[in-house]
């Protein structure tokens, strides 16, 4: 089996992992502020673990988003400096589908909700099907709490921290989709999700080189201006 190492950087969780046949080794930092500092020598500690040097691997793989504007850039960067210094292809994985992979690992279920948070009263969401592989049923959309209307499915189960990030506004969901109440909100981004998901994508073919991997932006605007902060603080506090 092809080896791969994989970063992700798109939420306040860093983490760096290295699949091997069945082994995966993983480290793991918390702090946004920090992952530049912190994914380099996280790379650094799996390889060592394994006995490996990088231009052992098969490829790079990261999650390119959607996710914190500061962390996929990094990641995207980071992933194409590796790949450009060992000669190695890229593959891109989306992180609302590294949720997903995380959320059946952990509870079995083959129908997902994934939703993160995306700051600014919104939320990054997807929904996902797995049947002999994943098949994307909602696109990865950026909305509102209001308007995350996935397709209602028997079994379906909704994970990410946008429960916990605006739990008043699911609340009134739950009215509608009962099975929210439920929410996995501690299933994140992991690179173990994201090297797996990359193992499959990798035997099939779909490979980046370094130069074409490019993050998932689903936002222009990063950050409120004061007047609309204010706005937002008033509606939370009625």
């Amino acid at each position: 089996m092809p080896i791969i190492l994989a970063i992700e950087t798109s939420s306040e969780l860093a983490s760096a992992a290295l699949l091997q046949g069945d082994t995966l080794l993983v480290r793991e930092s918390s702090g946004v502020q920090t992952h530049s500092q912190t994914l380099l020598p996280m790379v650094q500690s799996v390889l060592a673990q394994a006995d490996l040097r990088l231009s052992q691997c098969a490829a790079i793989a990261f999650g390119a988003g959607p996710g914190a504007f500061t962390g996929v850039r990094t990641a995207c960067g980071i992933a194409q400096g590796l790949a450009f210094g060992a000669n190695l292809p890229v593959v891109s994985i989306v992180t609302l589908l590294a949720m997903a992979e995380a959320c059946r690992a952990e509870t079995g279920k083959h129908e997902v909700l994934a939703v993160l948070d995306a700051r600014m009263g919104e939320v990054y969401w997807a929904q996902y099907s797995y049947v002999d592989g994943w098949r994307t049923v909602i696109e990865p959309t950026l909305s509102a709490v209001a308007d995350v209307l996935p397709q209602c499915k028997d079994g379906l189960v909704a994970c990410g921290n946008g429960f916990s990030a605006y739990p008043g506004e699911f609340a009134l969901q739950t009215q509608i989709y009962p099975w929210m109440q439920q929410a996995y909100a501690e299933v994140m981004p992991y690179a173990a999700s994201v090297a797996r998901l990359a193992r499959t994508a990798f035997a099939a073919g779909h490979i980046l080189t370094a130069e074409q991997a490019q993050p998932i932006y689903l936002r222009n605007k990063i950050a409120l201006t004061t007047e609309e902060r204010l706005a937002l603080k008033a509606g939370a506090a009625r």
